[in-house]
């Protein structure tokens, strides 16, 4: 069983997956050899290191080309361990049938072939490259690998590599946005990007249209074995303008290929009516659904309701089928009485010209029960106040909906690129203590 890890996670995390998982063998690259080792000393785990001074290539070079047979097409593949942005990760078990059929819906969705060159802007750890890491090899496509995020790396190899491919999350494709390199030589061709993990702003979907690159929607999770929905585009919405075609990308999409369709359900798992407007859980079942967490029923039983996984996302479902996330169950910021969507908020801040990104969380407050609280991250150069910010919200929101504090600053991420808004929530490490 394949147990991906995380690269950037700390030596104590890494030895709660080594033993939660009951892992027998570590296969190591030299960078982490010294962490590795290390944990896999004290657990009396062999170590396999790749590298001049490793033998996994020596190794390798002797392996035959049999194959292990797969005896249960629903039996166990791998343990994918969430990135823990909500506490501690939790071990997903993904099965053989689900990986094969994920990344034959990727190729189908993303429209790959023989002569697709992928760019590795995506961890391959994080659901296994969304099953990428599988689909691009069956295809007879190129991999183009990167070892750390670099933007102006990713756009050299953009720009003298052929990429046709790539994935990232919202916050990657800010920093490549932002990048020098996105000021250079407009390409001959157009670059498919998929993009998950959050709810990109329409905003970043029109800077990256206007630097040549054309943006899909995904959806998933770990659970989900990567992206579960795609944002779909539909021809009819070519002649639309910019704002509209960008609103229109922001949406999640509706089921792949291989999936059930998503149903967006109440509190007492009914179906939302198809209004646009009507806020409930997205569930999901199918092929691509995890077998369950690895040793922990009760979390299992948690996000599990009549044989559908509870995603903990809240959405709306549009007239034509299509999903629109409005945020995460634990985002949602409740003041006096009222709620907050978290995205609704950021999507205004982000809307901005001098800001890069931002991420509104809820702090508690004795009269209101809790108040938005808006993190910043403005463009090089830039001179906006917090006042300029409050006044750019107000000009599009309730007043309930305005941040009372904004703060400026890098956000924390994982290594996936998603935002941590758990140690934003924290007063001591986000600064917003009394």
């Amino acid at each position: 069983m394949l147990v991906p890890l995380n690269i950037r996670l700390s030596k104590a995390e890494i030895a709660h997956i080594l033993d939660h998982s009951g892992a027998t063998l570590l296969v190591l690259t030299e960078e982490f050899a010294e962490i590795g080792q290390a944990v896999a000393t004290e657990r009396g785990i062999p170590v396999l290191l790749a590298g001049p001074d490793g033998d996994y290539e020596a190794r390798l070079a002797d392996a035959g080309p049999a194959l292990v047979p797969c005896t249960d097409e629903r039996g166990l593949l791998g343990i994918n361990y969430t990135s823990g942005t909500t506490g501690r990760p939790k071990g997903v078990m993904t099965h053989h049938r689900g990986a094969y059929l994920q990344s034959l819906a990727l190729m189908v969705h993303s429209r790959m072939d023989a002569g697709s060159v992928y760019l590795w802007t995506l961890p391959m750890f994080h659901c296994n490259g969304w099953c990428m890491t599988w689909g691009v090899t069956g295809i007879g496509g190129t991999h183009v690998c990167l070892r750390r995020i670099d933007p102006e790396r990713i756009w050299q190899l953009l720009r003298t590599e052929g990429v046709t491919h790539f994935s990232a999350a919202p916050t990657v494709l800010t920093m490549i946005a932002g990048a020098q390199g996105a000021a250079g030589p407009e390409f001959e061709r157009r670059i498919a990007v998929q993009t998950g993990g959050a709810p990109p702003s329409p905003t970043l979907l029109g800077r990256l249209d206007r630097l040549g690159m054309d943006v899909t929607h995904l959806y998933g999770l770990t659970e989900t074995f990567g992206p579960i929905a795609i944002n779909d585009w539909q021809s009819q919405w070519d002649e639309l303008d910019a704002d509209t075609k960008a609103a229109l990308r922001a949406r999640q999409g509706v089921g792949n290929v291989i999936a059930d369709p998503l149903r967006v359900v109440d509190g007492d798992g009914k179906d939302v009516p198809r209004d646009a407007t009507t806020i409930g859980e997205i569930v999901a079942r199918g092929n691509d659904v995890m077998l369950g967490y690895y040793s922990d029923a009760e979390a299992t039983a948690a996000v599990t309701v009549d044989r559908w996984f509870r995603t903990g996302d809240l959405a709306v479902h549009h007239p034509d089928g299509y999903v629109e996330i409005r945020d995460r169950a634990k985002d949602i910021i409740i003041t006096g009485g009222e709620n907050v969507a978290s995205v609704e908020v950021e999507r205004v801040i982000d809307a901005h010209p001098d800001v890069l990104e931002s991420a509104v969380v809820g702090r508690p407050d004795d009269k209101w029960g809790e108040v938005p609280i808006a993190f910043v991250t403005v463009r090089p150069g830039a001179t906006v106040t917090a006042d300029d910010l409050v006044a750019h919200v107000r000009q599009h929101l309730a007043g309930f909906k305005v941040p009372r504090q904004i703060r400026f600053t890098e956000l924390p991420k994982t290594s996936t690129g998603k935002i941590q808004k758990q140690a934003l929530r924290d007063p001591e490490q986000s600064g917003t203590g009394p």
